[in-house]
């Protein structure tokens, strides 16, 4: 089963840096609270597969926005 992609580019970017953000804070919080940080997991995951099943369910999809034609209207 191949996913289509519904993660555009700069989708991907805002989830690489919550995902760093987020994994930070295993290094620079202390006590239990730290490993929430592994969470950072999931939006580095989904950006570098391209794919969020959670923007399916709501039937979101940036990646089809890049690629739509833009009018240039004079």
């Amino acid at each position: 089963m191949k996913l289509q992609p519904n993660i555009g580019k700069v989708d991907a970017v805002i989830r690489y840096l919550v995902g760093i953000v987020l994994l930070l804070m295993i290094v620079l919080t202390e006590g239990p609270w730290r490993w929430l940080g592994l969470i950072g997991i999931i939006p580095i995951v989904t950006a570098a597969v391209s794919f969020c099943p959670l923007w399916r369910l709501f039937g979101i999809n940036t990646h089809e926005n890049e690629h739509k034609p833009h009018s240039h209207a004079h």
